[in-house]
């Protein structure tokens, strides 16, 4: 009997072979369903007749083969097996991630082919005076009357129960539709004039059409890059070619969508997780058959199939949710580069602020390097103002000069808009007594304070308790909430300006479906308004009417131990400071510090974020952090701290004589316990890539022979960005 390689989805870092039943046939690629121990795993086909080292009376045979041509093209398969090798990730975890939840569980693609609906020769034979006892069965019937319609658009009209009513009479009958890519209709709405920056970005991308070329856009806060994706998808679109947006979050998946449907008369699809299982599937066979035009989506959409993928988009280049921080854990902008190169097609990576390791690939010429400096509208970007919180009276976390300021905006009518990141009404309830904290149990971190919920929170692990009536330490009651979030903030702007309405932005209020979109189209309604809000407020959205932001609080990040802490502080201030004055007033953006004199926020006020992000990556260069060096970092976590010192100093002795690479640690992580288990981490960097990556290669196989691995959990995370 053949034998067959199979890549399946468990943690170990090897293949398994079976044998293939006869006369069944297989390709590279394709599912199928095999015997592990006890249970039955569904795989993929990784090698066809390999060279096993195994007896075939010690194999066992395949269960069944799920379809005949492969669900992993060939193109996606050479991705796969590099993110697998370079994130050093066992394979077939790798290739159970690129696949939509339904098809790793095994079901069948013929499951979810597309059904249309037609009047049998009887159907049309009918009358209306024949449904005269069933309104709803008449309705149905006049639909069909107009033709072939394919299911899902009756369904929308017409409940199941009365098409299984006329199928089983007889007057219906059903047919399968086989996917085709999609026609071009051309412009829904015609595009805008270009300004000169963006009529050269786009025919820098159009020219390098039908070859690998990277390009960074970096354009500041207004300056119409969503316009230059338009007008260089527009030809492409003409060719029946396909194109992929990536996005790093999901609360702008709706509003750009809107943008790309509004311009193209194409199938423009989205996908993220808050899909159900059936439209993700759905959405990955329109990917694959070309019926789709334009995906929009975020991270794991980069491992869809395509029929002809042209050109691959990544909005908000910089941003960390492009990177997945547990189990494979990929840089989607990473991989993306690598699949355009695969495909031979172009990427353009856009921001406002550039990531670090995109400006050093653009300086280093590996870029193609695209500007827009200034607002397409020609609106001047808004001015900065430094509040001294030290020489002014403070009210709820708000300066006096601050509240004067959102008094004057909204007297004039306008929108004003207020960052905290931090959610929750406090970050922690205090003892008045002995000053005790709630603290987590299970976590070296306090627990949030949710008013709404009378819930206490923790942020990092995810455990909630009742708020207690005294205090652990003292026994006393007089509890009372410390630090400010935006549960609080929203409180007292309600007692502050009671004749305005305030929106809150921020993971709690948004957790309902279409919470998102219905506060957006508040914000989008003219007339004075407060907007308050996280991160969630930072990331693309365009606010017409908002003319003052005022950031609450600076502080917070200004003296990290993490060495990426400068950057994303930088980043998180422009992005922010850019909702102000998109619209026809000039902007403005207050930020309330006690250390107006810190050299970050003089260089973002001054200079900009440009000249920040380049100075701070001439004092990475001369430290030697990433990008001018290569990081890769061990975490390890387990009950006793000590057996995680002792894993991570084994790993330290080991590697310590290789000259290539240089170590710190074994040392505790920031946050030393996180549910329950402590956490040490180990840094490895080095300026040359390939010596790094063949010393975990050597390093690799040995971890799970140790008696002390099976003692701690351990990742390993290659460009790790997060620190924590």
């Amino acid at each position: 009997m053949p034998v067959i390689r199979v890549a399946l989805p468990v943690p170990l870092r090897q293949h398994f072979d079976y044998l293939l039943p006869d006369n069944i046939q297989v390709s590279q690629g394709c599912r199928v369903r095999v015997p592990f121990g006890k249970r039955e795993l569904v795989g993929v086909v990784w090698q066809l007749a390999p060279d096993s080292p195994y007896e075939q009376t010690q194999l066992k045979a395949v269960s069944a083969v799920l379809e005949s041509s492969p669900v992993l093209s060939e193109r996606l398969r050479q991705l796969l097996s590099f993110a697998a090798e370079y994130y050093h990730h066992p394979l077939g975890e790798v290739l159970t991630a690129a696949l939509p939840a339904l098809l790793r569980e095994g079901r069948a693609l013929t499951d979810y082919q597309l059904t249309s609906y037609r009047l049998t020769a009887s159907g049309e034979a009918c009358s209306a005076a024949d449904f005269k006892r069933s309104t709803k069965q008449l309705a149905l019937w006049q639909s069909l009357q107009q033709g072939v319609i394919a299911e899902t658009v009756l369904l929308a009209e017409h409940p199941r129960s009365v098409l299984k009513q006329l199928l089983d009479k007889g007057l219906v009958a059903s047919q399968v539709l086989a996917r085709q890519p999609y026609q071009y209709q051309g412009l829904a709405q015609a595009a805008l004039q270009l300004t000169v920056d963006q009529a050269l970005a786009v025919t820098a991308v159009q020219q390098a059409q039908g070859s690998f070329r990277p390009f960074l856009l970096e354009g500041v806060t207004g300056s119409g890059k969503t316009e230059v994706y338009l007008q260089c998808i527009a030809p492409l679109l003409a060719r029946g070619e396909q194109v992929l947006l990536l996005l790093p979050e999901i609360g702008l998946t709706p509003q750009t969508l809107q943008r790309f449907a509004e311009r193209f008369k194409v199938p423009v699809l989205a996908w993220h997780s808050n899909l159900s299982d059936g439209e993700r599937l759905n959405c990955w066979l329109n990917a694959a058959s070309g019926s789709a035009a334009i995906i929009i989506g975020t991270r794991s959409a980069l491992f869809l199939p395509f029929h002809k993928l042209s050109l691959i988009i990544i909005d908000e280049e910089h941003d960390l949710s492009l990177k997945q921080q547990d189990g494979f854990r990929y840089h989607a902008r990473d991989l993306a580069i690598k699949r355009a190169a695969l495909e031979n097609c172009p990427i353009l990576l856009g921001s406002a602020t550039p990531s670090l390791e995109s400006l050093y690939n653009a300086q280093q010429g590996r870029f193609g390097h695209l500007l827009l400096q200034n607002r397409a509208s020609g609106q001047a970007l808004p001015a900065f103002e430094l509040i001294d919180l030290k020489q002014q009276q403070m009210h709820y976390g708000l300066a006096d000069s601050s509240i004067q300021q959102i008094r004057q905006q909204l007297g004039r009518g306008k929108q004003v808009m207020l960052f905290l990141n931090r959610r929750g009404f406090a970050p922690a309830l205090s003892c008045q007594e002995c000053g005790w904290l709630t603290e987590c149990k299970r976590c070296s971190a306090f627990t949030t304070y949710h008013k709404h919920s009378k819930q206490l929170l923790c942020h990092h692990c995810g455990a909630s308790r009742p708020i207690p009536k005294q205090c652990g330490n003292c026994g006393s009651s007089r509890l009372a909430p410390v630090g400010q979030g935006t549960e609080q903030l929203e409180e007292h702007l309600q007692q502050l300006f009671p004749a305005t309405p305030v929106t809150r932005l921020d993971r709690d209020s948004t957790r309902r479906k279409g919470a998102l979109g219905a506060l957006l189209d508040e914000i989008n309604q003219a007339g004075p308004r407060l907007i308050l809000g996280t991160q969630m407020l930072a990331k693309g959205h365009h606010f017409p009417f908002v003319t003052l932001v005022v950031i609450v609080d600076v502080d917070g990040a200004l003296y990290s131990a993490d060495f990426r802490a400068p950057e994303q502080l930088g980043q998180l201030l422009t992005q922010v400071a850019g909702r102000a004055g998109r619209g026809h007033d000039k902007g403005k953006v207050l930020l309330q510090t006690q250390h107006p004199e810190h050299a970050l926020l003089q260089d973002i006020i001054h200079n900009g974020y440009a000249s920040f992000a380049r100075s701070a990556l001439l004092e990475r260069q001369q430290t030697a952090l990433p990008p001018c060096q290569h990081l890769a970092l061990f975490r390890a976590e387990a009950l006793q701290s000590e057996l995680c010192q002792q894993w991570l100093q084994h790993i330290a002795d080991i590697l310590r004589s290789n000259p290539a690479l240089q170590l710190m640690g074994p040392l505790l992580s920031p946050l030393e316990r996180k549910a329950g288990k402590y956490r040490w981490q180990l840094h490895l960097y080095s300026r040359q890539r390939p010596a790094l990556h063949q010393a975990l290669h050597q390093l690799l196989p040995e971890l799970g022979r140790w008696p002390l691995s099976r003692k701690v959990k351990w990742q390993l995370d290659v460009d790790a960005l997060d620190l924590s």
